[in-house]
């Protein structure tokens, strides 16, 4: 007795289940539901961070002004303009599904971030600037070089030109920054500090063309990608993937 209720009550939640779930349901009684997360472009703060941190700090690299205590002044607009906008950035580009700026913004983000914790300790005397200084943060221009050439090629791969621009110059300063550092060679450091600040402009014209484009639904500023549409103005620059079932709107990537 108790199993033929079992089994009656059974029955009855799955045609329970199937009468909720609609036209739309699965043949074994159960509904999917569906939930999407419609975001912004996270690479328009990213990039707007890190054009803003890598300005002012490759102007000073690039030897256009400041003196030996600029760099301590530069610290915390870099950490937080560049370092945790971008980081914030690279972890919403994550929920994208944007690999290439997860891994720029992320890792970029994180640079600034110990950017910033270097000079506070040059500042408050932990930590003294000379020639070994000079060739550890050049080691870390080595890494940031390596893994940013990666990402150039990521974003090739995408066909996005514009973000490939802004990641070429980026990893050619970033080379030379470190062959400059390490070897002691002021002239390459600079030519390193130039090739930052032209990245910088790019990531400034990359952000304000993705901004314009999202806030007017509309090509203002051709984005150089791939698609024909994303680089005439007045075309839409993006399809979105609308559901009748679920919230439109949403777009894989940016």
């Amino acid at each position: 007795m108790q199993l033929e209720v079992s089994r009656l009550m059974s029955t009855m939640e799955e045609r329970r289940a199937t009468a909720m779930a609609g036209p739309d349901s699965g043949t074994n009684g159960w509904a999917t539901r569906v939930v999407l997360q419609p975001i912004a472009a996270p690479s328009v703060l990213g990039l707007f961070g890190f054009a803003g941190a890598t300005m002012i700090v490759a102007s000073n690299l690039a030897g256009w002004w400041g003196n030996a205590d600029s760099p301590i002044i530069l610290a915390p607009f870099a950490g937080f303009f560049g370092g945790l906008a971008q980081l914030l950035a690279g972890m919403w580009a994550y929920k994208a599904r944007d690999a290439v700026a997860t891994a720029m913004h992320g890792m970029w983000g994180a640079f600034w971030l110990a950017y910033m914790t270097l000079f506070i300790l040059v500042a408050t005397g932990q930590i003294t600037v000379d020639r070994t200084f000079d060739q550890a943060l050049g080691f870390w221009f080595i890494a940031l070089a390596a893994i940013t050439w990666s990402g150039m090629f990521g974003a090739l791969a995408e066909a996005s030109l514009g973000i490939v621009a802004v990641l070429g110059t980026l990893a050619a300063g970033s080379t030379l920054a470190a062959i400059g550092l390490v070897g002691d060679v002021s002239g390459i450091t600079k030519s390193g500090g130039w090739l930052f600040v032209i990245s910088a402009g790019c990531a400034w014209y990359m952000a304000t063309a993705m901004m314009v484009a999202a806030a007017s639904g509309r090509t203002v500023l051709p984005l150089f990608k791939g698609s024909a549409a994303a680089n005439v103005p007045g075309r839409k620059p993006t399809r979105a993937i609308e559901l009748d079932w679920a919230e439109p709107g949403v777009k894989q990537g940016q």
